[in-house]
């Protein structure tokens, strides 16, 4: 598979575009989080989202154009929550950034479970290597930076065990159907400051 197999042909300029391709997204969301990757066929998304197919095609050259866009969205949702979560981090205390921090990642995995589960899947067999190393390196530099301002010995490994645990934890509970936020948030609260004190 190839980059151009998974990248949209081209970026919506105009406002009814943009309605197009994000009714598209929203569609495809909809059809994973309720069928499942089983149910997904660009056919099904165009009904969905109320386009005809050609529209569909105009902007994404396969389902795996849809699912990448998808996968592109939560991670830099998900970078963009933690990297808001440390802006504050020179004026606030350690608990308050790590509370932000924790909560953003919790709510990543959980606020769509089936859905995250289910991209999380693809990118075992979308091109996504490269996207994948630099995503985890932001997210690394984010952590390091929040750890190294907080006096936290050895910054660099400190922040890749702990995202490694945390990821860990989460995945766990995401996939053993799991949906309390809060439940999640208050152990791995636990587990992150019990390996940091």
């Amino acid at each position: 598979m190839t980059q151009a197999q998974i990248n949209p042909r081209k970026t919506p300029k105009q406002a009814r575009a943009k309605a197009s391709v994000e009714a598209i997204l929203q569609g495809a969301a909809h059809i994973l989080q309720t069928g499942g990757l089983d149910h997904l066929t660009t056919n099904r998304v165009a009904e969905v989202a109320g386009v005809s197919i050609g529209t569909l095609y105009q902007y994404f050259p396969s389902k795996d154009a849809i699912l990448t866009q998808l996968i592109r969205e939560k991670r830099a949702l998900l970078l963009q929550e933690l990297q808001a979560a440390t802006a504050s981090m020179q004026s606030e205390a350690f608990d308050d950034t790590l509370a932000k921090l924790l909560h953003a990642a919790v709510s990543s995995q959980l606020h769509f479970p089936k859905l995250s589960k289910t991209l999380e899947y693809v990118e075992n067999y979308l091109p996504l290597a490269q996207e994948t190393n630099t995503l985890n390196a932001q997210i690394n530099d984010t952590i390091v930076a929040f750890l190294t301002h907080h006096g936290i010995g050895n910054p660099e490994v400190a922040a890749r065990d702990l995202v490694f645990a945390l990821r860990g934890m989460i995945d766990g509970a995401s996939l053993s159907g799991e949906t309390d936020v809060q439940a999640l948030y208050l152990r791995a609260r636990r587990l992150a400051k019990g390996y940091l004190f």
